[in-house]
């Protein structure tokens, strides 16, 4: 049977399963970026897979020859519970010890959030060419949001621009999030989605019937793509869907749907 197009997609069992497949993966991107570029520019994320993901890349990357950027911020400080920044920090860059001028953080306590935003896509775009990330990291919301590429908002629309602030109405939120310029044009793109309240959202950013989710445009960008994720969250795959992940599969991730 033919692979349908599309991304690739890995199902562990369990998040532990996941964590180690990820991890092996995000090594390896790692490796090959350092050793044909001598840099590893990635875009973090937030949420609560990452943070059982981090401590695993602790020791997994030359952290002295990354530069490490965010996806999206909330509008709070750097030492604010809900930032994305503080949680990295304390669950990966602290403990791999990190050159802080490697960090590259969102002013998101600025009043200013739209010269936040154009400092961060300087800082992005200074010293490289596109593609600006060789990795970037995200997760998926159960309204198919991903970064802070929320349904309905005005970040949707942004087609030059590689980081703009973004107003949430449904949230009642201010956000920071790097654009589709800036994600789709990754060299590689890896979602971690995880829990049976994502199901029938990842189901459906995988089916063509569902281009108007924001993560859509990402997933099903040419180039490659890896979807991880659990049993739960693949609980409602497609038979086509299904067939990718089996291709995918490998003893780190256990892969399959039972």
């Amino acid at each position: 049977m033919s692979v349908p197009a599309g991304p690739r997609i890995v199902v562990a069992q369990h998040l532990a399963d996941l964590v180690v497949a990820a991890a092996a993966h995000i090594r390896a991107a790692a490796a090959a970026s350092i050793a044909a570029r001598g840099r590893f520019r990635i875009a973090l994320a937030g949420g609560s897979t990452p943070r059982a993901l981090y401590p695993a890349l602790v020791d997994a990357v030359d952290w002295t020859r990354a530069a490490i950027f965010f996806g999206d911020e909330r509008a709070v400080g750097p030492t604010d519970p809900q930032s994305n920044y503080r949680m990295a920090r304390e669950t990966l860059l602290a403990p791999a010890g990190v050159p802080p001028e490697n960090v590259f953080r969102w002013r998101a306590e600025d009043p200013d959030l739209d010269a936040a935003a154009r400092d961060y896509e300087k800082a992005l775009s200074a010293d490289a060419t596109a593609p600006w990330l060789d990795l970037a990291l995200l997760g998926l919301g159960p309204d198919g949001h991903t970064a802070s590429l929320f349904p309905g908002t005005t970040a949707l629309g942004e087609e030059s621009r590689l980081a703009v602030a973004v107003d949430v109405p449904a949230q009642g939120a201010h956000r920071l999030t790097l654009t589709y310029p800036a994600l789709c044009g990754a060299r590689e793109i890896c979602f971690l989605v995880t829990g049976r309240e994502k199901a029938s959202v990842l189901a459906a950013v995988l089916s063509r019937r569902a281009a108007d989710l924001p993560a859509s445009r990402i997933m099903r960008r040419p180039g490659s793509v890896t979807v991880f994720c659990d049993a739960a969250a693949a609980s409602e795959l497609s038979e086509d869907a299904r067939v990718q992940a089996a291709s995918a599969a490998s003893p780190l991730s256990r892969t399959g749907v039972s």
